[in-house]
Order: structure tokens, then sequence, then C-alpha cells
């Protein structure tokens, strides 16, 4: 099993959008991505509500059978859409894959 976990912190404001507009879109497309693509095992997005400096404004947790399947889902064209929107719109992120 392997957990993909993403942090982003985003713009106040990007593509005519405000950051609550912004928060609220990653999480339903990267929720929507469930239904699309199999290789996604769970998936969970978080929005932060802690106001700490050092705090992040959107997580995803996900878990993938292997590295190949999470590999799948980064190439999957429904991900890479998401993914690019998601650019566009944050300024900072981190991530952590880790096999369990």
């Amino acid at each position: 099993m392997i957990k993909h976990i993403v942090c982003w912190r985003v713009k106040e404001e990007a593509n005519g959008q405000s950051k609550n507009e912004i928060i609220a879109q990653i999480k339903n497309e990267l929720d929507g991505l469930v239904s699309v693509i199999e290789e996604i095992k769970e998936l969970e997005v978080g929005i932060n509500y802690n106001e700490a400096p050092a705090a992040f404004d959107v997580s995803l947790y996900s878990v993938f059978e292997s590295k190949d399947t999470l590999q799948a889902y980064q190439v999957h064209p429904a991900h890479q859409k998401v993914a690019q929107y998601i650019g566009s719109v944050a300024s900072e992120r981190v991530v952590v894959d880790y096999e369990i």
C-alpha cells in the first residue's frame, strides 16, 4: 500500500476567484476523481481551520495499491486537469509518499 499526502497553500486570489472559492473548487475537483480513476483506493480532502502561520490550506490523503497504481493516477488525464488548476492557484505545495 502507498499513502500519498499533499498539502497546498493557495493564493488569496487567482483566476478571478477568492481564496475560499479556490479551496472549495480544489476539494470538489479532487473528490470527483474517485469516480473517474479506478486506481484510487481511498481519498480524503481536508480544509484547514488552523490559523497558525505554518498551516497549509488544503490537504489530500489518498491510498493506492502500489507505486505503479500511484503512477497511473498521476498521469491520468483527469488528475492532470485538476493538477493544472491547482498549480495555477497554489502558492506552495508539499508532498509525502510512503509505503506500508
